[in-house]
């Protein structure tokens, strides 16, 4: 019996136990509406959803980002569609408290516009 609970201790630790998940993370803010994003093994360009930015605000718009997802910043992206390219999306920090177009629009630097 002792044998046996230890066997069955060692295969629930070997096999039960949570590995490693890697999740994406920021690379670069290219602009206000297109972000860089990683993981592991690829990267990924990205189109934010329903974002058009000002030309005026565009700098202020790209401060803002940085400053709340700092590269590094580990993110969540829920995709919607895809387009010349880009995946569109919006990108949630990891606790899926902040997204980066609701950020956008909450500071009046862009409109909503999701046609694009």
């Amino acid at each position: 019996m002792n044998n046996f609970s230890k066997f069955l201790i060692i295969f629930l630790l070997f096999f039960l136990y949570p590995l490693q998940a890697y999740s994406a993370e920021i690379l670069q803010i290219n602009s206000s509406k297109t972000v860089l994003v990683g993981d592991q093994n690829r990267n990924l360009t990205i189109r934010l959803s329903c974002v058009d930015v000002n030309d005026n605000d565009e700098l202020k718009a790209m401060a803002l980002l940085k400053k709340e997802f700092p590269r590094g910043s580990k993110v969540k992206i829920k995709p919607f569609g895809y387009k010349d390219n880009l995946l569109i999306a919006k990108v949630f920090n990891i606790n899926g408290t902040k997204e980066m177009s609701d950020l956008l629009i909450a500071k009046n630097l862009t409109k909503q516009d999701c046609l694009n």
